[in-house]
């Protein structure tokens, strides 16, 4: 132990498009402990379609998550995410080096990638040997357009800090669900999980097995549809709205006439999202399990009402559930935004890499 390497923290950063979020882990791989984290809501139109549009503005709300976290860490780890990704499973020869390898991808890269070569960052992970042809291996190829990378270094370097990793937003949740394997305990193996994100514009379905994503498919719904709802009955601002929503003080009867409609559109969302998902994969016969994450995920009686209605066991994701959390990460707050955190918590677990 007296010569075992230190880990030197990244800081998992999740820009969406309402908040920037913020975690910081420590430990190790198999013991993880949450050191800082923060979340800051972003002003309107900061972040659109997953687009970073107002750098300047993102980049002051880092600024005030550093703050508020206490962290000391500078160096981050970003995503990018929905439409703004290309990736691709190809298969290669298995006897190519890894050199080899990289100059016969970016040879073929334009076959895949529908923008010049030139106005994209790549990358490629070996997957193993291929299942559909004999001497190849599976290689997942994953392009992104400059100026989405570009606009989210920017935001990063505005906040005085170092991003040292470009990940995928996809990947980050398949760290994160490593932490909630405990969730994923199904009867049968080759069942799905449905990790069902809910955020604030877009609600993206997740099928996993075997720890791996295998089908992803976004939504334009989310908790700002339930905000613009609020607004509209109660005569409130965007922002009074926002504020209501996380922290109470409502009239008695928004409970029935608003949150009670808003669960039933989450519910049939989920439902159709499912339903697509069945119509266009033969390798899943059933969903084992739905996992609810995001900020909508933290709405009470919501796990239950689609539960019910689906008739799937269903639970709320909490990345944190098997972690020492240190004071100074709020642990109050903190579980009660566990179900938003969980691609901040996949991008800092890249610390253990």
């Amino acid at each position: 132990m007296l010569f075992k390497r230190r880990i030197k923290p990244l800081l998992g950063l999740d820009i969406s498009s309402t908040a920037v979020k913020l975690i910081e882990l420590g430990g190790d791989r198999q013991h993880p402990q949450v050191i800082s984290y923060a979340a800051v809501g972003l002003s309107p139109d900061s972040v659109t379609d997953k687009q970073v549009t107002d750098p300047e503005a993102v980049g002051q709300a880092i600024r005030k998550a550093i703050k508020q976290s206490g962290t000391r860490t500078r160096e981050v780890v970003v995503a990018v995410g929905g439409a703004t990704v290309i990736s691709k499973t190809i298969a290669m020869p298995a006897d190519l080096s890894e050199r080899e390898l990289e100059q016969q991808i970016r040879l073929e890269a334009d076959q895949y990638i529908p923008y010049p070569l030139d106005e994209v960052g790549m990358d490629f992970e070996v997957l193993g040997p291929s299942a559909e042809e004999d001497h190849a291996v599976s290689i997942l190829l994953a392009a992104c357009r400059n100026e989405t990378i570009d606009n989210r270094v920017a935001a990063v370097h505005l906040a005085g800090l170092t991003c040292k990793i470009v990940d995928i937003e996809s990947n980050a949740l398949e760290n994160a669900c490593v932490l909630i394997g405990e969730q994923f305990k199904l009867k049968n193996p080759e069942q799905g999980v449905a990790v069902v994100d809910i955020g604030a514009t877009t609600t993206t379905l997740n099928i996993m097995q075997g720890g791996n994503i295998v089908y992803t498919r976004d939504q334009a719904f989310g908790g700002k549809q339930l905000t613009e709802e609020i607004m509209a009955h109660y005569g409130l601002s965007y922002e009074e709205a926002g504020k209501a929503k996380r922290r109470g003080g409502l009239p008695d009867s928004y409970g029935d006439e608003v949150l009670k409609p808003f669960m039933q559109d989450v519910i049939s969302h989920v439902e159709r999202a499912l339903q697509f998902f069945f119509s266009s994969n033969s390798r899943i016969e059933k969903i084992g399990q739905i996992v609810l994450a995001g900020g909508c995920a933290s709405i009470p009686g919501l796990d239950q009402a689609v539960e019910e209605h689906l008739e799937v066991a269903t639970r709320i994701a909490d990345p944190f559930a098997g972690m020492k959390i240190l004071p100074r990460a709020r642990p109050r707050q903190l579980k009660l935004d566990a179900p938003a955190l969980m691609t901040a918590c996949g991008l800092a677990m890249r610390s253990f890499d």
